[in-house]
């Protein structure tokens, strides 16, 4: 069922409603090739992350809204702060999430062009996989956030900037 859940209020978003797994505890997010369900990412209180065992997640996405430009990303409450921030600007995307960096390229190679919004992984991987997948891309100063870190820490004005400046490249 749709709820309120303790991991999207710790993210900044305590009216979101998601999909609530059966044991009350955890979010599920869908995941989809096409229209086919394939699995689900499930999300505890504390932002603990798991994948249903034995499914295929390559390729698999969660689209937030679905009118506008491309964005790909990483995680969920990623695209929840990129979906906001955009709205302050007045734009709509269709955000994937896409899980990872590595499937984030994947996604993005069946898509004409848009944006990546990158983690700032330590070890560079979203940095890399954003400048392998050419597009304009926006990635937090610091080290070890994603976009809803950078959210939380700067606000959302700082981000939806930052955005805007991205999307012009």
């Amino acid at each position: 069922s749709l709820e309120t859940h303790p991991y999207l209020e710790r993210k900044g978003f305590k009216d979101e409603r998601a999909n609530v797994w059966s044991d009350g505890n955890r979010l599920a997010i869908p995941m989809r090739v096409g229209r086919q369900i394939v699995g689900c990412q499930l999300i505890d209180e504390e932002g603990g992350k798991k994948f249903l065992p034995g499914q295929a997640s390559g390729g698999a996405e969660f689209v937030i809204d679905g009118k506008g430009k491309h964005v790909v990303c990483e995680g969920y409450a990623t695209g929840l702060s990129v979906r906001q921030a955009l709205a302050n600007l007045k734009q709509r995307a269709t955000i994937h999430v896409c899980f990872s960096a590595g499937n984030m390229a994947r996604i993005a190679r069946d898509l004409p062009t848009g944006l990546v919004i990158a983690d700032n992984d330590a070890s560079g991987t979203g940095e890399r996989v954003a400048k392998d997948i050419g597009w304009p891309y926006w990635m937090s100063d610091v080290v070890g956030e994603d976009a809803n870190d950078a959210h939380q820490r700067a606000g959302l004005f700082k981000l939806a900037i930052g955005l805007r400046v991205a999307m012009r490249c």
